[in-house]
């Protein structure tokens, strides 16, 4: 089993569109949605939930109005102002460190599990999905995305799976750390563009950093040939291979609207770099053509 996470070092550079056409091109697979605070690969791959379930993450706290006598020392340790003159707790405002319960001398304040999203087991017409939904404001991100890529694991392992392929989240961050770890292979899109460039630099460097063989794939390569071989320049001089060129073309957003990936929608040039892409990811892994 081999796996490929596909990131960015930023949002917007078309990961999710090229992860989408992988997974329509590559055999027994499943895929993942491991962007979890922005999740999009569900819009092209339109799944059917076969699971759903409850995440939580961190802890905040619960003030049992039956035991508060209202003595406001939680109001005056509390450093974030999360508590208001009525005494209710603004879980927005809320860092969770548990001052308030500690201090409380009536014990009316207690830490309680947060609710923080939800993940699915799906199934698409390209096979089983892995993905998740974490709410608005809500933390632990990574965590969620570590719970996502364990899922998508025992689906490979259990029904005996060649691929697994994740759309990583943009940036450099926790979330793209917990997307990373472990893979065979990470696949950093770019675009010619300066802060593409900036970033691109960055997100090599985490993976360079966990040891992770990485090959560079730059999107809407013509819009500025200048900034692509700045981008070419960079992966020579640090021995980074470039899988591919996908050139602008707005087939790729006909497609988005048509609720398809590019290579489903038409067998044109976009199609034809991409499939070059994916036949040299599989080659890096020693594998033929699958």
């Amino acid at each position: 089993m081999k796996q490929l996470t596909i990131i960015s070092g930023k949002g917007g550079t078309g990961k999710t569109t090229i992860t989408a056409a992988f997974a329509a091109l590559a055999k027994n697979k499943v895929m993942a949605d491991a962007d979890v605070d922005a999740a999009d690969l569900h819009l092209i791959l339109n799944p059917r939930i076969e699971k759903e379930e409850a995440f939580y993450g961190g802890r905040l706290p619960f003030l049992d109005r039956s035991l508060c006598n209202e003595c406001g020392i939680c109001r005056e340790k509390c450093r974030f102002e999360a508590i208001n003159d009525k005494f209710i707790i603004d879980t927005i405002a809320c860092e969770g460190c548990g001052v308030c319960v500690q201090v409380c001398p009536q014990k009316a304040i207690s830490m309680q599990e947060n609710l923080c999203g939800q993940w699915f087991i799906s199934r698409t017409r390209f096979g089983p999905l892995v993905h998740a939904r974490l709410g608005i404001a809500e933390e632990n991100s990574g965590k969620l995305v570590a719970l996502v890529r364990q899922q998508a694991r025992l689906i490979a392992e259990n029904e005996n799976m060649d691929y697994i392929i994740i759309d990583g989240p943009p940036g450099i961050g926790c979330p793209v750390i917990s997307s990373i770890s472990g893979v065979d292979l990470v696949l950093a899109v770019t675009e010619p563009t300066l802060s593409g460039i900036h970033d691109l630099e960055r997100v090599v460097g985490v993976a360079r950093h966990f040891n992770i063989p990485a090959m560079v794939c730059i999107n809407k390569s013509d819009i500025n040939p200048e900034a692509t071989e700045k981008i070419k320049d960079y992966c020579q001089q640090n021995q980074i291979e470039i899988a591919g060129e996908i050139p602008y073309d707005p087939v790729v957003t006909r497609a988005m609207v048509a609720g398809k990936t590019v290579v489903e929608f038409e067998d044109g040039r976009i199609t034809s770099k991409i499939k070059t892409i994916w036949d040299k990811v599989i080659r890096s892994f020693g594998q033929g053509n699958n």
